[in-house]
């Protein structure tokens, strides 16, 4: 299972180090951001700086850590899937559409966001940190 991240999860993750951070650095599940959309993390950088206490420094090394365990989608991969995503999408919230296009273009993807949003379109899964977090403790206590 591929598990496209929504920005609030990374924004989330940067923010301090938690269930998020944890689950995105050590499950060894294959995340995937589109990186069309790392405009929007950098658009909350002052916020996110405000809110984790960290350091311009610190955060750019927090930032690069968690990308060690995300891959990035590049936008090329999203353009033959955007035209669907746009119709499931575009009418909820226009900036998701590159999350929708990320989980048309993988195979056996899901979405984990807590924006309400992805709650509207039925056409891609969705899970709410609780979700993944409860698949994440359930498949850790199989493994022992």
């Amino acid at each position: 299972m591929i598990i496209i991240v929504d920005v609030n999860i990374v924004i989330s993750s940067l923010i301090r180090d938690s269930t998020t951070r944890d689950i995105l650095v050590t499950s060894g599940q294959d995340f995937c951001f589109p990186e069309l959309s790392l405009h929007k993390i950098r658009k909350y950088k002052d916020l996110i700086l405000q809110k984790s206490g960290l350091s311009e420094k610190e955060f750019d090394a927090v930032f690069h850590a968690i990308f060690q365990f995300i891959r990035l989608i590049p936008t090329e991969e999203l353009t033959h899937h955007w035209a669907r995503a746009k119709r499931i999408m575009e009418h909820v919230d226009p900036e998701d559409v590159a999350f929708i296009a990320s989980a048309l273009s993988q195979e056996n993807a899901i979405i984990w966001s807590d924006d309400r949003h992805f709650d509207q379109q039925k056409d891609i899964t969705t899970l709410k940190t609780k979700d993944i977090a409860a698949l994440f403790h359930k498949e850790k206590s199989q493994s022992f």
